[in-house]
């Protein structure tokens, strides 16, 4: 008995903890709450971050170059036959035995570079390589809320043009019964009848594909989030109408201060930096070194033994080593042109990354001045239509219109309501587009 109460209560407990998980998933998830989502569960800005701590990984190997070397080794060597040395003594011809049947030695190896152009100049590539990941990881994360936004927006689009077809076959099952209790009475035709049979068919149809359409992009959004994808979402309709009709609009843009401009200039840094390491070919290169070895010689394997009849002497040197290229083929000469071949390339690459860049700007502007125009337009245009769907509904009803005139209205009605839905997101890719184009896209996610 006692058993089953703590199972009771462990099962409470555990449901307990499952609730505020559960309560959340099912809140309205709004575009900023999407964009932290994202920011901190996507696949790509994950890796950028990683890529980062990469970068510093880099950066230690390289200095590890300018640092002392240092090795240590230890050998053990059985001759076998042991060579002898041949020498004439006062006329005579008399040999000497080179050396032990048992050789051992240990010794360690230092190596410090005193001059080298390149890594010197390696560090500094590294250190601008640092900041070149930092600043792709910081696009990256621009590229993933540009994204999430679009898919935010185009699930809700889509969701209110369900909501059209779902108040369009509403009304028109009213007109259905309508139709059908004339039919009983004869007051209507047997082609009226079938004509609002197939209309409504046609909306149900449309209203499945529509809603297959809005899973698959909640399925887009969700993966562009890195979250689960059978996570259950709710978006609020109200991020989608929340326009604002008199943006500040400035001149001209500031490309200094977008990400893709900087990290472009990183790029210029590095890439003068290789012709700089090129160069650096040309540089003599000065190290020093410093050794010490024991050496051990026996006639037998005692080494490890106390009663050794080995003779053991030691040696130690240290010097400087000096390198001076001469002639290496025209190979270095052959890289530096390389190198200024690329940043030629660099530079026309820069100058069309600002041209696009203004481009975009100037676009983002006149596609965010149309929204708004197009906006109000077809506002006014969908209210209009709904009033004149109301009133040929209410000729049609006391026989003043004819099927074919409601049909049409409720036609013209879901146009409107489309287009105006349609225009809703035109203005917020283009709202996005003009934040990106100022370089705050990230305020969309603060």
């Amino acid at each position: 008995m006692f058993r089953i109460k703590t199972a009771k209560l462990m099962l409470l407990l555990l449901a307990s903890l499952g609730l505020p998980a559960l309560t959340y998933a099912q809140q309205p998830i709004t575009l900023k709450d999407a964009l932290k989502y994202a920011l901190e569960n996507n696949a790509a800005a994950k890796k950028a971050v990683l890529e980062i701590d990469k970068g510093k990984f880099k950066t230690q190997e390289v200095r590890a170059q300018a640092l002392p070397q240092i090795t240590g080794n230890v050998g053990l060597t059985y001759n076998a036959i042991i060579g002898q040395l041949v020498a004439d003594i006062g006329g005579q011809t008399q040999s000497f035995k080179m050396g032990q049947a048992w050789n051992s030695v240990a010794g360690v190896q230092l190596s410090q570079q005193l001059f080298n152009q390149q890594v010197f100049t390696g560090l500094q590539a590294a250190k601008s390589s640092e900041a070149y990941y930092r600043l792709n990881a910081q696009l990256t994360q621009e590229q993933v809320i540009e994204q999430v936004a679009n898919n935010y927006y185009q699930v809700l689009v889509n969701r209110q043009q369900l909501n059209v077809i779902d108040t369009n076959i509403k009304n028109v099952k009213v007109v259905e019964k309508i139709i059908a209790n004339q039919y009983k009475n004869g007051l209507a035709k047997k082609i009226d009848v079938d004509r609002i049979n197939v209309n409504l068919t046609n909306l149900n149809t449309q209203r499945a594909e529509a809603a297959n359409g809005i899973t698959m992009l909640e399925n887009q959004l969700k993966f562009a989030m890195g979250m689960p994808i059978n996570n259950p979402i709710t978006l609020p309709s109200s991020e989608l109408t929340d326009v604002n009709q008199n943006p500040v609009l400035a001149d001209t843009l500031n490309t200094a201060s977008r990400t893709e401009m900087k990290l472009l200039d990183v790029q210029g840094k590095l890439l003068n930096l290789q012709r700089k390491a090129y160069v650096s070919e040309y540089y003599p290169t000065l190290a020093l070194t410093a050794n010490y070895n024991y050496n051990s010689q026996s006639n037998g394997f005692d080494f490890l033994t106390s009663n050794r009849n080995a003779i053991g002497f030691d040696a130690s040197a240290i010097g400087l080593t000096l390198r001076v290229p001469i002639f290496n083929g025209f190979l270095t000469r052959s890289k530096v042109r390389q190198a200024d071949v690329e940043i030629k390339q660099y530079e026309v690459d820069r100058r069309e990354t600002t041209n696009s860049l203004n481009m975009a700007y100037e676009n983002a502007k006149i596609q965010l001045r149309n929204s708004i125009n197009t906006i109000n337009a077809q506002k006014k245009n969908a209210e209009l239509a709904r009033e004149i769907y109301v009133s040929t509904q209410n000729n049609y009803n006391n026989g003043l219109a004819s099927l074919t005139d409601l049909l049409d209205t409720e036609n013209a009605l879901t146009q409107a309501q489309n287009s105006y839905t349609q225009a809703l997101l035109n203005y917020k890719i283009a709202e996005i587009q003009l934040i990106k184009s100022k370089g705050e896209i990230n305020t969309l996610a603060q």
